[in-house]
């Protein structure tokens, strides 16, 4: 299960352990996202994350709060990626760049890639508030899963050369 803010790497580390572990990997924003931009009733993602970590094998990439606590327990392992504010606005802004128009492989359907505003003041202040509740989790987890907290892309690389 990994975890961690907006462009800290989730979907392509999801994607790496996914590769080399010989996994499917589930991803949040599709579930999240019903098409187009549309967001799912809160009940409906609820139920489809959870019958997605009830799948007996996964690489589980996204936050989605409400559900962590139940994929933790489906869960072997917990990974938060802590990057730093600068290194993921970055990566956003490079991903917009991208992908621009176009829909992200691990995102919902039609959901072309465009510069949000909303969404990078969300980002940038997700560093001193749901980095926090994350990092709560990951550490009310540990000892009962095996965690990681990674802080920058060597650390990452290094992880995954473990395998």
């Amino acid at each position: 299960m990994i975890i961690g803010g907006p462009g800290s790497g989730k979907s392509t580390l999801a994607r790496a352990l996914g590769a080399r572990l010989n996994l499917p990997v589930v991803h949040m924003d599709p579930i999240y996202w019903q098409g187009d931009w549309i967001e799912r009733d809160k009940a409906s993602v609820m139920q489809m994350a959870k019958e997605a970590a009830d799948a007996p094998i996964w690489v589980f990439d996204g936050n989605h709060s409400r559900s962590m606590d139940y994929r933790a327990e489906r869960a072997d392992t917990i990974i938060i990626l802590d990057m730093p504010r600068w290194l993921r606005t970055w990566r956003i802004l490079w991903r917009s760049a991208r992908f621009y128009g176009r829909t992200r492989p691990d995102m919902g359907p039609n959901c072309p890639e465009r510069f949000d505003r909303d969404f990078l003041a969300f980002s940038w202040n997700y560093q001193t508030d749901g980095r926090l509740r994350a990092l709560d989790f990951v550490a009310r987890w540990s000892g009962r899963r095996d965690t990681h907290v990674l802080r920058s892309r060597a650390e990452v690389r290094g992880f995954l050369q473990q395998l």
